[in-house]
Formats: structure tokens, sequence, C-alpha cells
């Protein structure tokens, strides 16, 4: 059994379809340390724009629902801590935060295209010993973060693709419609 370590990935299981906070989401672990884990739901776009929560900044890229916790904050991951100053490397090339006035900056001078950086609205968040009772009872099951430029994944497909990956009866349920009571 992988462990959870910042950098990997939650993979919600199908036991929890009914978890309107969780049901099908892929968690990108930004943080996992004795106390505490943080992470951001990959797969939830919202129907806001940048400039739909700062209007001072000109861009249209899509922000996701990163979890359940601290939803009037605003996240972000990327991939070029060259540009983007004083951000922390999660892992494999994926970096959390920054410099936010550099970040607006390069939003509004159009120096940043949308598969380098992900915005989020919230957090999910656990305690070590909640997430350890969530992967006991399987809520979750942790894998390593195997894609390319995981900030480019097609939002519809990542989770089918990690239970097509996983196998066994996964398959199945990889396959089953996302209201399980029209199947």
């Amino acid at each position: 059994m992988i462990k959870p370590e910042k950098g990997r990935l939650l993979i919600a299981e199908p036991s929890i379809l009914n978890d309107s906070s969780f049901n099908r989401s892929i968690i990108l672990l930004t943080e996992h340390t004795n106390k505490s884990a943080v992470g951001f739901i990959l797969n939830r776009p919202l129907n806001y724009t940048i400039k739909d929560v700062l209007p001072e900044i000109d861009c249209d890229f899509t922000v996701y629902q990163g979890g359940p916790v601290e939803q009037d904050n605003l996240y972000f991951i990327h991939k070029i801590p060259h540009l983007i100053t004083n951000s922390t490397e999660v892992k494999k090339g994926i970096y959390w935060g920054g410099n936010f006035d550099v970040l607006n900056e390069l939003l509004n001078t159009k120096q940043i295209k949308n598969t380098d950086i992900r915005f989020f609205l919230g957090y999910s968040g656990w305690s070590t010993t909640q997430l350890k009772q969530e992967l006991n009872t399987n809520s979750w099951f942790v894998t390593e973060n195997d894609f390319d430029n995981i900030l480019s994944e097609d939002n519809d497909t990542i989770w089918k693709n990690k239970l097509l990956q996983k196998g066994g009866e996964y398959k199945i349920w990889a396959n089953a419609p996302s209201d399980i009571q029209l199947n």
C-alpha cells in the first residue's frame, strides 16, 4: 500500500460516491506532515474565471474547487517557479503558491499559459489521524503522480483513468455513470 505524502495523489474510492465534497475526486497532496495533510481537488472546475474572482486581473483561466475548507480564499499550483518567486516545490516540477504581486503582473501581461497554472477556491485538509482513518475505511487510495503535466489533464476522465490503471474491481466502477441511480 502506497502511503500518502507530499506530491502523491489521493483518489476517491467508489465507496464515497454519495459524498458531495469528494465524489470522483483526485487530490494532489501539497503538504503531508505528522500533524496534517493539505491538498487540492484537481478535477472540479467551477463556472468562474480568475477575472470573476479578482476583477483587477485580466485573465480567463478557470478556477477549480480545491476543497471544502476556506472556500473564500484563492490558492494556486504551477510549474513555473522561475517566473513566480517564493513558491514551494511540491514534487515532480509542481509548485504551490508564490509571490502574488508577481503573479498578478504575469497574468495581466499574458506571460502565463493555462497549462502552467491552476487556481482553486478552498482546499482539502485533514489531521493526520483523520486521513489515516479515511484511508483505513477505504474512502481513498493513494497513487504516485505519474502525469507528465497534471495541470493539463482532462477533468472528465482523470478519475476514470486512475481507476482503470488500478485495475481489478475498479474497472467496473470506472465506467459507472456519474449518477449511479441512472444505471
